[in-house]
């Protein structure tokens, strides 16, 4: 018998989408969120054109400017003293097929909750998965004893998702000594369209205009000893986040003094699952592959998979559908991880020799040769899952 229904567990952006991509092609979902609604107060985050294929793909491309995205239009490397620009690689030359955009995270959850809506996914809300039971008609257990069953059961509840341990042996997270802080501030810098890295010793700042240039996201990364809890939501006392970057001058120090409220992030390396799949159970996005924030991949990772999972399931023997998911994505999921996990160490040079011979470097590489600098990101950017194999 074909896959014909699948429950989805998780709303954000991974599950909407598998909800959106598997019921626009005729498939029967159920989707389960433990909130009482489908929100994401969150903050900003970048479509790369990656990401972008699968928006487009699932014809939302079109509403993108609708909530606000912002195309961007190249990455500078800026120096922590005065904000002097040490590299710009222009996201405009060589571009793939797609755009790169930045969007406030709840501006995305939106639109791909319109795509579920529109594709008739039933949703049932304040509902807390307790465990899943993979087989010939895999199982939900919900957390009031009640069971759900579908063909398909897809886990996209994210880091602490109980189904990777149920198909993996248990794994810690390990801190990564380093932490970041999230904030939104208006927009009162004229920052351009663009992604500003502003690196300092052992700290950067990322900072990009969102909802049509009247906000800017940051995100401010530093390097220390202190543990602190991983996810989003941990408030933290904006005077901690000056306080660890007071060095920081320019157009980030301006913006940094001017956030009135944030959260403090821990951030934590996870090992990609070894296992992403057993009768009838599969995992997409941070439940397979969490990934630290330093390429800005974990929202398009998850929409590839989306992607990807729901094209396996719909085109290849039912038998063989959640193998072959696994197989197209588990490497390159763990290629952009290992790259992600490396450029912390390039943002944080400490002052001296290596650090000014580093920065030159850059310059001249950006004057002389920028098509080869954003060329190196090819493998990443124009790597489209929509197209036709």
């Amino acid at each position: 018998m074909a896959i014909s229904n699948a429950i989805v567990i998780g709303g954000g952006i991974g599950g909407l989408a598998t909800a959106a991509c598997l019921s626009r092609r005729g498939m029967a979902v159920t989707l389960l969120e433990q909130a009482p609604r489908i929100a994401e107060v969150g903050a900003g985050l970048q479509i790369s054109p990656n990401g972008m294929a699968v928006l487009r793909g699932m014809g939302l491309e079109s509403q993108l400017k609708t909530r606000g995205a912002v195309r961007g239009e190249a990455v500078v490397l800026l120096d922590y003293r005065a904000g002097k620009k040490v590299a710009r690689l222009d996201l405009m030359r060589g571009q793939a097929a797609y755009p790169y955009m930045f969007m406030h995270r709840a501006d995305l959850i939106d639109l791909l909750w319109g795509a579920a809506k529109r594709g008739n996914v039933s949703v049932e809300l304040g509902v807390t998965s307790d465990h899943c039971l993979p087989g010939p008609l895999p199982q939900v257990k919900l957390a009031d004893a009640s069971t759900r069953r579908a063909k398909l059961v897809v886990d996209a509840s994210g880091i602490h998702s109980k189904t990777r341990g149920m198909l993996n042996a248990a794994d810690e997270p390990r801190f990564s000594g380093q932490v970041a802080w999230r904030a939104l501030v208006p927009n009162r810098f004229n920052h351009p369209n663009e992604v500003h890295v502003t690196m300092g010793p052992g700290r950067h700042l990322i900072s990009y205009p969102l909802r049509g240039g009247k906000m800017v996201n940051l995100v401010a990364v530093e390097e220390r000893m202190d543990w602190a809890p991983e996810g989003w939501a941990f408030a933290d006392d904006p005077a901690n986040l000056r306080t660890a970057f007071v060095e920081f001058g320019g157009r980030a120090g301006e913006m940094i003094a001017a956030v009135k409220s944030c959260t403090l992030w821990g951030l934590h390396l996870h090992p990609v699952a070894e296992t992403w799949q057993k009768d009838g159970v599969a995992l997409v996005g941070d439940a397979a592959h969490p990934t630290l924030p330093f390429l800005a991949q974990g929202a398009n990772m998850a929409l590839e998979d989306a992607w990807v999972l729901a094209d396996c399931v719909l085109n290849a023997p039912e038998d063989q559908a959640l193998q072959r998911y696994q197989n197209r994505r588990k490497a390159r999921a763990q290629r952009v991880i290992n790259a992600a996990a490396g450029n912390a160490a390039r943002y944080h040079m400490a002052p001296g020799i290596k650090r000014s011979a580093a920065h030159a470097g850059l310059r001249v590489a950006s004057k002389l040769a920028p098509g080869a600098m954003v060329g190196a990101f090819n493998w990443l950017y124009h790597h489209d899952v929509t197209a036709k194999k």
